[in-house]
């Protein structure tokens, strides 16, 4: 029998009540088709960080590096200023991992109302692949309140900002120093984004290969080309020169304004939509909105060592230990990192399990996000006893 070693941070909210029903998923899918999984659970989070003063130690990751895969419940709480965790445990994860592709399938389902109406027999089932690891994500920038110095970077008397800065990618290590000067000085805020070559090359190849195997003749690249120039030109150049080893397979450029548009006007045009990291974050939750809310969201952090799957909706602290946490979005992550493993059969029995048992239900049986009345438990009960 096979054996997966696989990391497990349920983090904060709603994270560790919608992990125990992604592990039961799992555990249900390996007695099924012959594998079992040891669970390294790690503890970081707020209540850890509150407690300890530490986010995310290099010994973990070292540890972490060592898994099969990593299962992420969800990071954030009010009792932590924003940005702490999201960078020292979301964004440390992705950046120290090079898991370069944001992977978040968007799927509906015939029980689930969609928003804009579809046709009968037409159903959504598009995939966002999101650049992970550039663009204006790459945090590097400063505020400024003028006159006074800020704590990131120097101001002068003269309305000038001088701050080094750094960014590891497994592709490259990028440093330097960002100045500008403000005539007159004002308070003022600057980021800088990054795409390089060898970042579009990739996710490029990534999409497109995800294409061929889905049976597509055309991904859709989401730009901004005629407003930002320099970075989404750029993209868009190197794109089409890494799209060319694909003739089987059209590239379409639309401008991400109008792809929101049309994908609220008819949420099944497209499949493989491929975005720079900041559309990327977008689109997909619109898509999330248009097949039935962000508690089916699963995500995948794709790279070429350690992969970590974590859904999409965030922590939720308002609904933590209420019961009212909708687990199929951690469930169907489960799926997704199953399929990256390897276990392709089980992927798919958990994925067929939450159709099903939204197919067959009735209201009252479905999560309480749904318009339904069932606990986060009795929903991941409800799908492993499908997957079983």
């Amino acid at each position: 029998m096979k054996s997966y070693k696989i990391a497990l941070l349920p983090g904060d909210g709603i994270g560790p009540e919608v992990a125990v029903e992604a592990v039961k998923a799992v555990e249900a899918a390996g007695s099924r088709h012959g594998f079992q999984t040891e669970w390294v659970r790690y503890p970081f989070g707020a209540a850890h960080y509150n407690k300890a003063g530490e986010i995310l130690p290099d010994s973990a990751l070292a540890e972490m590096g060592l898994c099969d895969a990593m299962m992420l419940g969800a990071v954030g709480d009010p009792s932590v200023k924003p940005g702490i965790l999201e960078r020292g445990i979301l964004l440390k994860l992705r950046f120290r991992f090079d898991q370069y592709i944001n992977l978040r399938p968007a799927r509906s389902y015939e029980s689930v109302p969609c928003p804009i109406p579809l046709p009968k027999g037409v159903r959504i089932d598009s995939v966002v692949v999101r650049e992970n690891t550039e663009d204006f994500y790459m945090g590097i920038g400063t505020t400024r309140e003028a006159p006074s110095s800020n704590s990131e970077g120097s101001a002068n008397p003269e309305g000038g900002v001088d701050v080094p800065f750094e960014a590891e990618r497994g592709l490259y290590n990028l440093s330097g120093r960002l100045t500008a000067k403000f005539d007159p000085d004002c308070a003022a805020a600057l980021q800088i984004g990054a795409i390089t070559r060898p970042g579009v090359q990739r996710v490029t190849r990534y999409a497109f290969d995800l294409a061929k195997k889905r049976g597509e003749k055309e991904v859709v690249l989401a730009s901004k080309a005629n407003a930002v120039p320099f970075l989404y030109g750029f993209l868009d150049e190197e794109t089409k020169r890494a799209a060319a080893a694909y003739p089987d397979i059209a590239l379409k450029i639309q401008n991400v304004d109008a792809l929101c548009y049309h994908l609220a006007r008819n949420p099944a045009r497209h499949g493989v939509i491929l975005c720079p990291n900041l559309f990327g974050d977008i689109v997909s939750d619109l898509l999330s909105a248009l097949t039935g809310g962000l508690g089916l969201g699963a995500g995948g952090n794709i790279g070429d060592g350690l992969s970590m799957f974590e859904p999409v909706h965030g922590s939720a602290p308002d609904i933590a230990g209420t019961g009212k946490a909708n687990p199929l979005a951690a469930i169907l992550c489960a799926a997704m990192m199953l399929d990256h493993i390897g276990e392709s059969a089980g992927a798919k029995s958990i994925d067929e399990a939450v159709a099903s048992y939204l197919n067959e239900s009735d209201e009252p049986a479905r999560p309480i996000e749904l318009g339904g009345a069932a606990s986060c438990r009795t929903v991941g009960d409800a799908v492993a006893q499908k997957i079983g």
